[in-house]
This record gives structure tokens, sequence and C-alpha cells, in this order.
């Protein structure tokens, strides 16, 4: 990880409301909050797209330096509110943190590899919650599913974690399955009576052709 954090200006608010946040938002900006640490809780507006490009670029889990009237504030983002038809950002909470201080937070977990052939994977979590350095969040944990057979279950206890991250969430917490494929009952039988319907067809069409060549013999 980047030694340097990001810095992302923004502005105190003092104004609250639905309207005041929709006047926000018209304007390209989005509103939010600072809390944490006993601090005094701050309200701030942020550029949208800077905030957008900020999360997408370093995770639900940025950590970053927050400039306010001068002022440069280290924090993490704690929740997003997103428009559920645009998907863009209509609010954010931040967490003040401190360096060489350890926090609870939920890491994205991605599957590398194939189970066993005509098998499947069944992923059963897509997060996991660890207490990691605020500063060494990994962006991802891996989980290999490489050649794992039926009836496989990996549980988060037997995961591999990243050095200086440990586990937060409940060692029995599954995260993936691995199984074979469900066969749909219903749609293999119409498969069959399609296949069926189709032999039935191509023999009467048979039939009717060695019928039309005897009627022309005659």
């Amino acid at each position: 990880m980047a030694s340097e954090r990001p810095v992302l200006k923004a502005e105190v608010r003092s104004e609250f409301g639905k309207g005041f946040a929709r006047r926000l938002r018209a304007a390209g900006k989005i509103p939010g909050v600072v809390y944490g640490h006993a601090v005094d809780v701050l309200h701030f507006a942020v550029d949208r797209l800077e905030m957008t490009a900020l999360v997408r670029n370093h995770g639900v889990n940025a950590v970053f330096e927050l400039e306010l009237e001068g002022e440069q504030h280290l924090v993490m983002v704690k929740h997003i509110d997103q428009n559920v038809l645009t998907f863009n950002i209509d609010h954010i909470d931040l967490l003040s943190i401190k360096r060489g201080e350890k926090v609870e937070v939920e890491v994205p977990v991605v599957l590398e590899g194939e189970p066993a052939p005509g098998l499947m994977s069944i992923q059963d979590a897509d997060v996991l919650l660890v207490e990691a350095d605020v500063l060494n969040i990994p962006e991802e944990i891996v989980v290999s599913i490489e050649g794992l057979e039926d009836g496989t279950v990996v549980t988060a206890g037997e995961v591999s974690l990243p050095e200086g991250t440990t586990l937060a969430a409940e060692e029995d917490t599954v995260i993936v399955s691995i199984s074979e494929p469900e066969v749909d009952e219903d749609v293999e039988a119409a498969a069959e009576a399609a296949e069926e319907g189709g032999a039935e067809a191509g023999a009467e069409s048979a039939d009717e052709s060695a019928s039309e060549e005897k009627k022309d013999e005659e």
C-alpha cells in the first residue's frame, strides 16, 4: 500500500435537512460526517466525483486525509449511502482514526481457481470481518478453491489472512461450499419432452415423405 495517503478537500457545512442535501447534490456535492475518538462530530460537504473516484481507486475501506479549513483529519470510510436508482453516493460517514490503531473492517472475499471437474462453488460470504492496522487494511482476501472436491466447505477459520490481519468473524462462518450442479427437474423433463417430440416429428415427416413418393410412383 502507498505510504502517502490521498488528500480530499472538503468544506464545513452548518446547514442540514433533506432540502439542503438536495441542493448540495444538485451542485455536484454530497454531505458527510466524521465521528470517533471523542472528537466533536464534523459535518462537511465534498465533491461527489472526487469522493466517488477515491472510493473506486482505494476501496470501500479507503483511508485518507480529509482537509477541512486547512486542517487535515486522518479518516477511513465507514458507511456509504447510495442512490438506489443511479448508484451515486448520496451521503458518506467517515471514522476519525489514529496511526497505529487497529480496526475491525469487512474485507471483500475473492475466490481463486476452479473446483474439481463437473463441480460448482457457492460463495456464502462476500466479505469477511477482520481486524487490521488502520494503515494496512487488505483490499481483498483471496480464497483458493482450486481442485476442491464435492462436499468441501471452507470456513473463515481456514482462510489464510495477510500478515498483521486477524480474524474477527466467527471461525465457523461458511465462506464457500463445493457441490454438484443442481438439476432442475422441470427443465430436464421439458428438454426430454422436446427431444421426444422432435424424434416423433422426424418419424412422421419420414412417413409422409415415403407416402408422397409412393403416390408419385403410382
